[in-house]
């Protein structure tokens, strides 16, 4: 006979509004930060720009988390946009959501980060031996390779250990992450060291060999908003915070806000020290304008600021994107055993494990995981639109349900969101339409895949199991 279903060991909402509000802080701010205002520069090529580039995408991402913050303290339960697209347009768009983040986007997206850390730590010359192969048959693996996976095993485990240590961990980090970033801005503004080239006049600097016009915008907005990109992932652990009609609005909004401030001063004080010609020509201006100022060790700084806010980057991830598997099993749409919540630690240890083994493998296979993180850029801004829209349908259908939060600017915030996401998706569709029609054809092979776990399910609830 079925186990009752209210027996079962439940998610714990163990997560207060600071640990919530790292979540936000600091699974956005990455390594991009750090990197993307050359290739902003490069696009656009005025420093002025520029900064209309990173004020426009923080002010795209901050109707994003508004539109978020209503629906997540609507419906605060783990999963997030999945909920959001299920209850909205019913459990096969939520599973196509789903299946696309548990095949490409998380997996793809820990292993991504755990490379780039690798990639930063080994420009320290006491990592040099990361190139060097640990084995060279049958599969070719590098000391880096296995560094990488270290990473996202230890994250991954934090995270099977319980919500409250991985936030903990997420709190104390990101403001660690915050303080060097604060170190950076002073030390570029400050009268610190000997940097020809310091001024007020770089921010009406050029250069000359910018793409330029609308082309070249929108491909700096596109990489602004691939730097701010994070501030969903709290949605999907709605499940596991602490008064969450209150706190997931406080946490996404003060989030995202203090994000977009911090993206603006680092900016600030890369083009107060770097004239546009030196952005444009650096692959790590950041690092440049501090290694101007201070140095070798300057250098050493930043890239000690980057591989930081890549592990609190990797454990916001991991501890997201296991949360999507867990509720479409819950719901009886994937395998059952992702539906587990271990009975001492409160998490979703199975899911958690799994994306854990689906990283490792792309880790595995080396570069060809990148391109399955391209196929994935359209899949994500396609269900951003859609998850963002469903606020306009819940409004409508349920003008009377409790809504802790309501939105401001309703309805022009959230329709705004959701055409800048259907922009962004031609966009990305006309200049990389091959990653992107690939990443369509990834989704609607869910849709069989679908349509086997639905049968599944409804033979499960015409005997009487439970899901």
């Amino acid at each position: 006979m079925a186990e009752p279903a209210n027996s079962r060991p439940e998610l714990s909402r163990d997560l207060g509004v600071s640990h919530a509000s790292a979540v936000v802080v600091g699974t956005i701010i990455g390594s991009g930060i750090f990197l993307v205002p050359a290739e902003m520069m490069q696009d656009v090529g005025s420093a002025k720009l520029v900064y209309l580039a990173w004020v426009v995408g923080g002010l795209l991402s901050f109707a994003g988390a508004l539109t978020y913050a209503e629906l997540g303290a609507m419906k605060p339960q783990a999963g997030g946009e999945y909920v959001y697209v299920r209850d909205g347009y019913g459990p096969l768009g939520g599973f196509l959501y789903g299946w696309t983040w548990f095949v490409i986007a998380k997996p793809a997206s820990v292993a991504t980060i755990v490379t780039g850390l690798v990639r930063i730590l080994g420009t320290f010359s006491v990592f040099s031996f990361f190139s060097v192969n640990v084995v060279s048959a049958p599969l070719a693996v590098t000391w880096g390779q296995v560094v990488a996976i270290t990473a996202a095993i230890l994250i991954s485990f934090l995270n099977y250990l319980g919500i409250k240590k991985a936030g903990e961990f997420q709190l104390i980090f990101t403001l660690l992450k915050v303080a060097i970033i604060l170190g950076i801005v002073f030390v570029c503004f400050s009268g610190i060291g000997h940097a020809p080239g310091r001024g007020w006049s770089n921010f009406a600097g050029s250069f000359g060999g910018a793409t330029g016009g609308v082309a070249g915008f929108m491909a700096a907005l596109v990489a602004a908003l691939w730097a701010y990109d994070g501030w969903n992932d709290l949605n999907m652990v709605a499940g596991e915070v602490k008064q969450p009609e209150r706190n997931i609005p406080i946490a996404l909004i003060a989030g995202v806000a203090a994000v977009g401030l911090l993206y603006v001063l680092v900016n600030a004080g890369v083009q107060y020290v770097l004239p546009a010609k030196a952005i444009a020509a650096s692959p790590r201006p950041a690092s440049d304008a501090v290694a101007l100022i201070l140095g070798r060790v300057g250098a050493g700084i930043v890239s000690a600021g980057i591989a930081v806010s890549m592990l609190v980057t990797l454990n916001g991830t991991i501890m997201s994107g296991a949360r999507v598997p867990f509720a479409m099993a819950r719901d009886g749409y994937f395998f059952r055993s992702l539906a587990e919540v271990h009975p001492r630690f409160h998490t979703p240890s199975i899911a958690i494990a799994v994306q854990a083994a689906l990283s490792i493998l792309l880790l595995l296979v080396g570069a060809n995981f990148r391109q399955l993180f391209s196929l994935a850029i359209f899949a994500e801004w396609l269900f951003y639109m859609i998850a963002g829209s469903t606020v306009f349908l819940f409004r409508w259908r349920e003008p009377n349900a409790v809504r802790p939060y309501r939105m401001w600017g309703y309805p022009v915030v959230p329709a705004l969101f959701v055409l800048v996401a259907t922009a962004l998706l031609i966009y990305t569709f006309k200049n990389d339409w091959p990653n992107s029609g690939y990443g369509l054809l990834v989704i609607l092979a869910g849709i069989p895949v679908f349509g086997c776990f639905s049968f599944l399910r409804k033979r499960r609830r015409n005997s009487g199991e439970t899901f």
